[in-house]
């Protein structure tokens, strides 16, 4: 997915492309539906602001003013409101997610931080965002990632890192339809997607009896 773009004189270019552009098509395409039905896609540009900060201090209650939402103080666990969703990465840091723009969401949380021990930081172009949903979708994913993904076990609103196939990622479940999100760092989402589309390979069949 490539942003708009501006008229450089020799016709227009792209402002930046996303790392899974060129496999729009091909995501589209292995897209199967029905009872075994499951889609992949590509949210690009997702605003992502790492922050650090001690849980128990003043300089996290103005971060959670700000956000309108609490740090999740435990693994696995989420919070949203409004455009914000924070997902725990360890006891004293997290990962903000937004539809906002990064560069200003990441502004108001370094003033909310207000010079106190801490850090907050722009990371939106660290990682892209691809998103796998529909009935198949979990059992897309247990082909190669090593969690117990049963709704026993993980559900809407558990958020960890852990891995699929060889890719390092953040997995975060959004609801039970099921829909996941999966957070892998820029240079390894070609990778991923790829193994994404090849998993849901038979799916694409005739629905079983």
């Amino acid at each position: 997915m490539a942003e708009p773009t501006i008229d450089a004189g020799a016709g227009p270019v792209a402002l930046r492309t996303s790392p899974l552009a060129h496999l729009e098509e091909q995501m589209r395409a292995a897209a199967a539906t029905g009872a075994r039905g499951v889609t992949l896609s590509e949210w690009a540009f997702l605003a992502m602001v790492n922050v650090r900060v001690a849980p128990a201090s003043e300089a996290a209650d103005r971060i959670e003013k700000t956000l309108g939402a609490p740090l999740p103080r435990q693994c696995g666990r989420t919070t949203t409101s409004g455009p914000h969703t924070v997902l725990w990465l360890g006891p004293d840091e997290w990962l903000v997610l937004s539809q906002g723009d990064g560069t200003a969401v990441a502004a108001e949380l370094r003033e909310a931080l207000a010079g106190d021990p801490g850090s907050v930081v722009d990371v939106s172009a660290n990682r892209t965002t691809l998103e796998l949903s529909g009935p198949a979708a979990r059992q897309v994913l247990e082909k190669g990632c090593p969690l117990d993904l049963h709704p026993r076990s993980f559900g809407p609103g558990r958020a960890v890192s852990t891995t699929v196939g060889p890719v390092a990622v953040l997995l975060w479940q959004v609801d039970d339809a099921p829909r996941y999100r999966l957070f892998p760092r820029s240079s390894f989402a070609d990778y991923l997607a790829r193994w994404l589309i090849d998993a849901m390979s038979e799916y694409r069949g005739p629905e079983l009896p």
